[in-house]
C-alpha cells in the first residue's frame, strides 16, 4: 500500500470522491501543510493555521496508480482558483498535492505541466506541489461525512455533482456501489 495526500478544497468532497475508486483502501479527512501541531476543525476555519483541509489517501499501487489519482484529482475540482472552492473560501480550500516522495513529486509535476501545455483549464494551474510533512487527523464528525450527511444541502448542492461527474467521466475506476 502507499499513501496520498491532496487538498482541494473542502475535504468532505475529495473523501466522498476518493472513496469511491477501486484500489483505495481509505480514505481519511484532516489538516496539512501548516504549522500549528494537533489543530482542530476551530482553528483550521479562521484561516490561521497555514493547514488545509485534505484527505490522506492509502492507495493499491497494483489496482490504480498514483498518477490515476492525480487524473481524478486534477478533473474533480478547480485547480485554478486560489484559496478557494466554489463558496469556500480562504487560504485552508487551497489546492496542494502533498507528495511523500520523489516519484510522487516528479509524477504530480508532469501532470501539472502537462494540463498546462494542454491548455485544459482556461486560467492557470495554481495548485502547489510541496513536499509532505505532517497530516493531522480531522475530528470524528468530518469522517465519512457524505456518507452519513449524504442529505444535507452542502452534500446535496456540492458534493452530488462531483460524484455524478466522476461516475461520468471515470465510470472504469469507480466501485461496484455495494463495495463504495
Amino acid at each position: 500500500m502507499e499513501i496520498a495526500t491532496f487538498a482541494g478544497g473542502c475535504f468532505w468532497c475529495i473523501e466522498a470522491i476518493f472513496k469511491r475508486l477501486k484500489g483505495v483502501e481509505s480514505v481519511i479527512s484532516g489538516y496539512s501543510g501548516g504549522a500549528l501541531d494537533n489543530p482542530n476543525y476551530d482553528k483550521v476555519s479562521m484561516g490561521t493555521t497555514g493547514h488545509a483541509e485534505a484527505v490522506q489517501v492509502t492507495f493499491d499501487p497494483q489496482v490504480i496508480h498514483y498518477s490515476t489519482l492525480l487524473d481524478v484529482f486534477w478533473h474533480l475540482h478547480d485547480p485554478t482558483t486560489l484559496n478557494r472552492q466554489g463558496a469556500d473560501v480562504g487560504s485552508q480550500y487551497r489546492s496542494v498535492i502533498f507528495y511523500h516522495n520523489d516519484e510522487q513529486r516528479k509524477i504530480a509535476e508532469e501532470s501539472k505541466e502537462a494540463l498546462t501545455k494542454l491548455k485544459t483549464y482556461r486560467d492557470p494551474i495554481v495548485t502547489q506541489i510541496v513536499r509532505f510533512e505532517k497530516f493531522f487527523k480531522a475530528e470524528d464528525y468530518h469522517q465519512d461525512y457524505y456518507i452519513t450527511n449524504s442529505s444535507n444541502p452542502y452534500c446535496r448542492i456540492v458534493i452530488d455533482p462531483k460524484i455524478t461527474k466522476l461516475y461520468k467521466d471515470f465510470k472504469p475506476l469507480v466501485r461496484n456501489e455495494s463495495n463504495s
